[in-house]
């Protein structure tokens, strides 16, 4: 048994210390936004966040995240108020599928998070590790852009709002 940090919260998980955190996420804790995609950390549709890094949770064991946060999609917003990355994709329609978009949304957040103006090249690189079979590409590159603006924007809202 060992407690694991996701989405802010502790919750007490019962597996063996070698399972991948994917399984946890979706069986036992019932976070679904990660998929299963090719089960090799080949295809990115598994990334999630541990303590502000994209990871591929299909092959990241539990026994690794002792003392780690987790941050999943569910973690970011919620239908009403969803996180700028959240409502980036969802303004320029960046998914067609879906299956792939919310790791490419978790490793756009981590990027967005240590570098908040990226170039063009620079999303390109960070989102090679996934593979989307639908060709909306332009919209992703684009929905990562504006996502950074609209976290821009916040946080000037924000430290106005703190003086």
């Amino acid at each position: 048994m060992m407690t694991l940090k996701v989405n802010g919260g502790d919750h007490r998980v019962d597996a063996d210390p070698d399972t991948p955190l994917l399984y946890v996420l979706r069986d036992d804790l019932g976070l679904n936004a990660a998929k299963f995609g090719c089960g090799l950390g080949q295809c990115g549709a598994c990334t999630v966040m541990v303590d502000g890094k994209a990871v591929l949770s299909c092959v990241t064991p539990l026994l690794l995240l002792e003392g780690k946060q987790v941050t999943t999609l569910e973690g970011l917003g919620t239908v009403t108020a969803p996180a700028p990355i959240q409502r980036a994709f969802m303004e320029e329609q960046a998914a067609q599928c879906g299956y792939c978009i919310a790791g490419m949304m978790m490793r756009a957040q981590a990027m967005l998070l240590r570098n908040p103006n990226p170039t063009d090249a620079q999303i390109r690189a960070e989102l090679e590790p996934h593979l989307c079979r639908c060709g909306t590409h332009m919209r992703i590159l684009r929905a990562v852009h504006r996502a950074a603006r609209l976290m821009d924007t916040a946080d000037a809202t924000s430290e106005r709002s703190e003086r």
